[in-house]
C-alpha cells in the first residue's frame, strides 16, 4: 500500500473514530437524562402529612420519599387555588400572564393557550415519552373542540379529567383517555389513577426513550369518597374527620402503589421524582380537617397557608438522603429547573417568573431574577399580590371592589383585572413570623416603599400582558352546550343540563 493510501485509510480511521465518539458521547448524555416523575395532590395542605409534622395522619409512602430525598419547608404553590396553580406549574409563568386568573369550570373559555409552551411539550421535543393521569384543569372546552387538549400540550398518552373525578372520587365516570370517553370505573380515584400511570410505564412507554409522568390526583379535593379500610383506620366523634384523614392515606397509598412500579420496574435509580401540592387544605364546612401546620389561612388565600405545601424531590445520587432544606422554592421553578437539567434551553421568547433551582440540590443559595410573586385577584382575604424576597413578604390590597367566590369570568370582573391598582400594603418577616400575626409594614416604611416598587412593576408588567375572555356566567351554562357534552360522554349522565336562561 503507498503512502497516499496509507494516509486515506488513517483519515477515514480518524473519522470513523471521531464519530463513534462523538455518538458514545450522545449516547452518554441520553442516558444521564433521567426520568422525571411529577406528582400532586390537590388541596392538601402544610399540615397533612405526617413528615409534614401531623401527629395523626399516616403517610408511611410520602414519609418514605421524604427520607429517601429532599423536604422542601418552603415550597410554594404558583398560585392560591387549583387551575391558576397548574398552569404557572407548567408553563413557568405567574398564571394572570397566561389569563388563567381562577379555577376553570367547564365550559369556560379560559384556558392555557395553544401558544404557551409547557413542559411536557419541551420534554417531549427533547426526545421525552410523555403521560398525563389524572386531573387536568387546563382547559374548559375539555375534549371538545376550540381549546387545545393534553396532546396539544405535549402529551402521548393521557388518562384525564377536566377538574374533580365525579361524581365523586368512588367509581368516576368522567374520565377520557387520548380522546375517548371512558365510561364509569370501578374504584377510588386515586389507585386509578395510579393504576393507568403503572399501566403506562409497563406497557404504554417508548422503553428507549426517557420518560415524564405527570400524575395528578384528585385527593384530597371534595366531595371526597374514601375507601373504608383507609376511614377504619381513625376514629372520631365527628365522621368527616375519618373520612377526611382517610382520604390523605388513601392519597398516600395510591402513591406508593406508583413508587413501588417504579422501583419493580428498577427505575428508581434513574428517576426524579417530584410531590407537592397544588395549592393549599379547602378546609370547608363539609370537611374542616385539612391542616395549614402553623401556616396563616387556606386555600385562596394569598398569605402563607393558601400557597406554602408540601414539596419533596427524591433523585438518588443527586439529590441528598434526608435533607431538608428551607430555601425557598416555587412550582415557577419547575420549567426551567427541569429545562437545565436535561440540557435544553428554557423559552426565551416570553417572560418566565421561575429560576433554576439546581443549586438546591448541593445545599447552594438560589439566585433569582424575579421575585417570587403571587397574584391572585379573586383571593378570598383582602390581599391579591404578594412579593418574597429573602425572609421578607410584602402583601398588596388592591383598590377593586372584592370579587365574590366564583369562577365566573364577567365583563366587569376582568375590566377590574385591567384596572386594579395596588393600593394598602402588609409586611411580615416570615424566619421571625411563619405565622403572620404581627403586619410590620408601619415600623419597615423604607423596606415597604422598597419592596413595593419592585411588586408594582411586576404587577403592571403581568397586567399588560394579560390577555381577556369573552364573559362567561358560571353557572349559568347553555343546555344545549352540556347536552352536546353528555353526548360526548364527557360531561357526567347523573347531571341534567338546565334550561337554556
Amino acid at each position: 500500500m503507498n503512502v497516499t493510501k496509507r494516509t486515506s485509510l488513517g483519515i477515514l480511521v480518524l473519522c470513523w473514530v471521531a464519530c463513534q465518539s462523538a455518538a458514545d458521547v450522545g449516547r452518554s448524555a441520553e442516558a444521564e437524562r433521567p426520568n422525571i416523575v411529577v406528582a400532586l395532590a390537590d388541596d392538601l395542605g402544610y399540615g397533612d402529612l405526617a413528615c409534614y409534622g401531623n401527629p395523626v395522619i399516616k403517610t408511611p409512602n410520602l414519609d418514605r420519599l421524604a427520607a429517601e430525598g429532599m423536604r422542601l419547608t418552603s415550597y410554594y404553590a404558583p398560585a392560591a387555588n387549583c387551575s391558576p396553580s397548574r398552569t404557572g406549574l407548567m408553563t413557568g409563568r405567574t398564571p394572570n400572564r397566561v389569563g388563567v386568573y381562577n379555577w376553570i369550570p367547564m365550559f369556560s373559555p379560559m384556558h392555557v393557550g395553544r401558544e404557551e409552551i409547557t413542559i411536557a411539550t419541551l420534554l417531549r421535543s427533547a426526545g421525552y415519552s410523555t403521560c398525563h393521569a389524572g386531573k387536568w384543569h387546563l382547559n374548559g372546552q375539555f375534549n371538545l373542540p376550540g381549546q387545545p387538549q393534553p396532546s396539544d400540550h405535549g402529551f402521548d398518552h393521557w388518562f384525564s379529567t377536566q377538574n374533580n373525578a365525579l361524581p365523586c372520587h368512588h367509581d368516576p365516570d368522567n374520565f377520557v383517555r387520548n380522546g375517548e370517553p371512558v365510561g364509569r370505573l370501578g374504584g377510588f380515584s386515586g389507585p386509578l389513577v395510579a393504576g393507568e400511570a403503572i399501566r403506562w410505564l409497563q406497557r404504554g412507554r417508548d422503553p428507549e426513550k426517557p420518560f415524564f409522568l405527570f400524575v395528578c390526583f384528585h385527593e384530597p379535593h371534595e366531595p371526597i369518597a374514601t375507601d373504608e379500610r383507609f376511614v377504619r383506620m381513625y376514629s372520631s366523634d365527628d365522621p368527616s374527620l375519618p373520612v377526611h384523614h382517610g382520604n390523605v392515606t388513601q392519597l398516600d397509598h395510591a402513591f406508593g402503589l406508583l413508587m413501588q412500579a417504579i422501583d419493580r420496574l428498577d427505575l428508581d435509580e434513574d428517576t426524579l421524582v417530584f410531590f407537592a401540592s397544588d395549592n393549599g387544605p379547602a378546609i370547608t364546612s363539609y370537611h374542616p380537617h385539612g391542616s395549614a401546620g402553623p401556616l396563616r389561612h387556606k386555600k385562596g388565600h394569598l398569605y402563607e397557608g393558601g400557597i406554602r405545601v408540601p414539596g419533596i424531590v427524591r433523585w438518588p445520587g443527586h439529590v441528598p438522603a434526608g435533607e431538608v432544606c428551607d430555601e425557598p422554592v416555587s412550582g415557577l421553578d419547575l420549567l426551567p429547573t427541569l429545562c437545565e437539567l436535561v440540557g435544553i434551553e428554557a423559552p426565551k421568547d416570553r417572560p418566565l417568573d421561575g429560576t433554576s433551582v439546581l443549586p438546591v440540590f448541593e445545599g447552594q443559595p438560589i439566585e433569582r431574577k424575579t421575585p417570587l410573586y403571587w397574584q391572585f385577584n379573586y383571593a378570598s382575604s383582602k390581599p391579591k399580590v404578594a412579593l418574597r424576597i429573602g425572609d421578607w413578604k410584602l402583601l398588596a390590597h388592591l383598590n377593586t371592589p372584592e370579587e365574590k367566590p366564583t369562577a365566573g369570568i364577567t365583563a366587569e370582573s376582568q375590566q377590574a383585572i385591567k384596572a386594579a391598582e395596588p393600593t394598602e400594603f402588609e409586611l411580615y418577616n416570615l424566619r421571625d413570623d411563619l405565622g403572620e400575626t404581627t403586619d410590620l409594614a408601619q415600623k419597615e416604611p423604607q423596606r415597604v416603599v422598597a419592596m413595593a416598587e419592585e411588586l408594582k412593576a411586576l404587577f403592571y408588567e403581568v397586567r399588560q400582558e394579560c390577555p381577556t375572555w369573552p364573559p362567561f356566567d358560571w353557572p349559568r351554562y347553555e343546555g344545549k352546550r352540556i347536552r352536546a357534552a353528555q353526548e360526548a360522554g364527557i360531561w357526567p349522565q347523573w347531571k341534567k343540563a338546565p334550561k337554556p336562561k
